[in-house]
């Protein structure tokens, strides 16, 4: 069994998945959503979680610097909530903040171009949050 982490933003979504003992996260993919469309990727987390046997999901929850939860944060309560009724799978709301601004130092640390970056910060994203789920709880 799996721990699926989601880096959950208004244009993308990051996938992250962990090995089967949960040690380690590996960015597996970045899901394009619409919101003003209504299409939030939620199909498409169901087959990856069938598809990696996940028995878990994490969410970045992007609570702000002082504690309090904004915008951005109950959108992700709400993905979760939805998420959860209807995948059947549990999910867990993980504090995520400065997760995506570390993904970004880290691609500009590693040269990465703009262009390239913009590609995979979700993913990256991801897997810090998930990471920092699994290092929690191990």
């Amino acid at each position: 069994m799996r721990t699926m982490g989601l880096d959950v933003g208004s244009v993308t979504v990051g996938v992250a998945i962990s090995d089967e003992l949960g040690w380690t996260a590996q960015g597996i993919e970045t899901i394009t959503i619409n919101e003003r469309a209504k299409q939030f990727g939620y199909d498409r987390v169901k087959e990856l979680a069938a598809e990696y046997d996940v028995n878990k999901i994490v969410v970045g929850w992007p609570k702000n610097m002082n504690n309090t939860v904004g915008e951005r944060a109950e959108a992700s309560e709400k993905y979760a909530e939805v998420l959860e009724s209807r995948t059947g799978i549990p999910v867990v709301l993980w504090d995520e903040r400065l997760t995506t601004a570390a993904a970004e130092r880290t691609l500009l640390e590693a040269d990465v171009s703009r262009k390239k970056r913009k590609k995979v910060i979700d993913k990256l994203a991801a897997v810090m949050i998930l990471q920092s789920y699994l290092d929690s709880n191990n």
